[in-house]
């Protein structure tokens, strides 16, 4: 069983930056990949950044490549995505999620590849 919890949200302005953080629990942590997921309202839950078991491997979003930034600390078990230059249409709630498999060599970018989910934090940019 693994737990997250995300931090860092908040209301910015547009050109701004935020880092979130996620906390993991479980002795399952450091051999699973991790992924950031966004829902704006409206629209579908997607997938922004995905990050390998062990950090060699990552993903991004057409949307975000450039401006985000995902990383991960197995020895503090937490993954952080930093955001740069924020946009409008960045808004939404961002969840942390951990992969259902041990050890995959890539970060998997569908919600039903992913197991486990945070509480979800919300970050706001206006224009």
């Amino acid at each position: 069983q693994v737990q997250l919890v995300e931090s860092g949200g908040g209301l910015v302005q547009a050109g701004d930056s935020l880092t979130l953080s996620c906390a993991g629990s479980g002795r399952t942590f450091s051999v699973l990949a991790m992924g950031w997921f966004r829902q704006a309202p409206g629209k579908e839950r997607e997938c922004v950044a995905g990050i390998s078991w062990s950090g060699s491997s990552t993903y991004y979003a057409d949307s975000v490549k450039g401006r985000f930034t995902i990383s991960r600390d197995n020895t503090k078990t937490t993954v952080s995505l930093r955001m740069d230059s924020l946009k409008p249409e960045d808004t939404g709630v961002y969840y942390c999620a951990a992969d259902g498999r041990f050890g995959r060599s890539t970060a998997p970018t569908r919600i039903y590849e992913y197991d486990y989910w945070g509480q979800g934090t919300q970050v706001t940019v206006s224009a």
